[in-house]
């Protein structure tokens, strides 16, 4: 039974026997799809359905539910019975939990804890939660420098790291300051006398305790890494973050970007769209549109204040979603190459210029293009259309296609400048593209159209 299917089923139950019942099935499946079914308990059920399964298995599952059932269900059982669960849990995750959890409710677990657990719980929850300390884990392997590999082969064993983690192996000197690492295949193929140093790699990338998060996952993704390892301020290793862990942070800010991107307040963590409730979706979307909307009333004044010419013209006000259309989709076309530019490193503050120059002349060929599509549309669309006395379609189509050329390119300049001036003033980026780009475009778009068609036509 596919685990989609199993999901459906275990939904449908009204008794939590039939549950029950499908627990064999469940222990054949990866512990993700297990907590994936379970998920969808209500957390009334989920006490007695987690008994059927060992410590440690029922620690792995309860790590993949969501961080809100986790604490509901914390909340719902002892803490006594919590406890075995909770110390199951992956290292990082563990911290996570402690970290949402009251002042209260910290108290509560601790003295159920052994005391490594403790010591390492609290010391993981006291890094804030955006740095490489407040993510990463203490399931590792170290060895000594001056150890052979046989004496190095007993302390992994002694160690016991999990199966993802135990690729690297940490070399620490007495100091525990990190000179280094070894791999499990050297390690295995080396003679049981050689000393360690002999295939010590010590030329290595690492992360500090203090270092944005978001950096460390890029340097996982540069140097194609398992796992980077994190040092504090002098240098000892305190702990590592692993490859699992950066692929979720790329995609934490990827949705957070892509929220402000369109306008929507982040959340704090990624949400599930269809446990998110109506109004916390209407909260996230409505700041920002609302705010846009009133600074959209300078639309309608310009236009307001061209009534007469668009009167006389009726022609000027058929085109007017085509001008605005196309300087939102350059703009935005802009505005998003220079965002991801940013984010990945490619481009810098310091290149401004440089950047700007580029995206004018990019736009000059779009505009060139665009203005002749939009002169040849104009012809094709308005031959037909009464144009009045004195003017002939063939020069009031050159004219709105020059507005229309002039637009693509300012939109392109403010689409590629307003993502910049965001960040040089300390925000982020992103804030600054789709809805808000589309707002000033079209603003700006109206005052270049009704001055071109102020000096060519009246």
């Amino acid at each position: 039974m596919e685990t989609h299917e199993m999901i459906e089923k275990v939904a449908g139950f009204e008794d939590i026997q039939d549950v029950v019942a499908m627990v064999p099935a469940m222990r054949k499946l990866p512990v993700v799809e297990v907590g994936e079914i379970l998920g969808t308990l209500d957390e009334t059920w989920l006490p007695g359905i987690l008994e059927k399964f060992t410590p440690e298995q029922q620690g792995l599952i309860v790590s993949e539910f969501p961080v809100e059932k986790q604490i509901v269900l914390f909340q719902s059982v002892s803490k006594k019975r919590f406890a075995p669960v909770f110390i199951n849990m992956p290292s990082e995750l563990r911290a996570d939990l402690f970290q949402k959890l009251t002042r209260q409710e910290q108290i509560a677990i601790l003295p159920f804890l052994p005391k490594v657990v403790r010591e390492d719980v609290i010391h993981l929850a006291s890094y804030p939660p955006e740095t490489a300390g407040g993510i990463m884990s203490t399931d590792f392997a170290t060895v000594q420098r001056d150890m052979t590999c046989a004496e190095a082969l007993d302390k992994v064993r002694s160690d016991n790291p999990s199966n993802k983690t135990i690729y690297y192996i940490y070399v620490v000197d007495d100091d525990q300051l990190l000179q280094g690492f070894i791999t499990l295949k050297d390690l295995v193929i080396a003679t049981p006398e050689t000393p360690v140093p002999t295939i010590l790699h010590d030329e290595f990338a690492f992360a500090y305790a203090g270092e944005d998060r978001e950096e460390v996952a890029k340097k996982i993704e540069k140097y194609d890494l398992v796992a980077i390892p994190v040092v504090n301020k002098q240098n000892q290793l305190v702990g590592i973050v692993t490859h699992d862990e950066a692929i979720e942070i790329i995609r934490a800010e990827h949705t957070e970007d892509l929220e402000k991107f369109m306008g929507m307040v982040p959340a704090k963590e990624v949400m599930n769209y269809e446990r998110t409730t109506v109004w916390r979706h209407f909260r996230k979307r409505v700041v920002w549109t609302s705010s846009l909307a009133v600074v959209g009333l300078i639309s309608g004044i310009i236009i307001h204040s061209y009534e007469e010419a668009l009167s006389s013209l009726i022609i000027l006000a058929l085109y007017m979603p085509m001008l605005a259309d196309t300087g939102g989709n350059t703009g935005s076309q802009a505005a998003t190459v220079i965002v991801r530019a940013l984010a990945l490193g490619q481009v810098s503050l310091k290149n401004w210029f440089a950047i700007l120059f580029k995206e004018a002349r990019i736009s000059i060929l779009m505009a060139a293009a665009l203005g002749l599509i939009a002169f040849g549309k104009i012809l094709f669309l308005s031959w037909e259309t009464d144009v009045p006395e004195g003017y002939t379609l063939l020069f009031l189509a050159t004219g709105i296609s020059l507005a229309l050329s002039i637009q693509v390119v300012s939109s392109t300049i403010i689409g590629a400048g307003l993502p910049m001036l965001v960040k040089r003033l300390g925000g982020d980026p992103a804030v600054a593209a789709s809805p808000a780009i589309t707002t000033v475009v079209d603003i700006t778009g109206l005052l270049i159209y009704f001055g071109m068609a102020t000096m060519l036509f009246f």
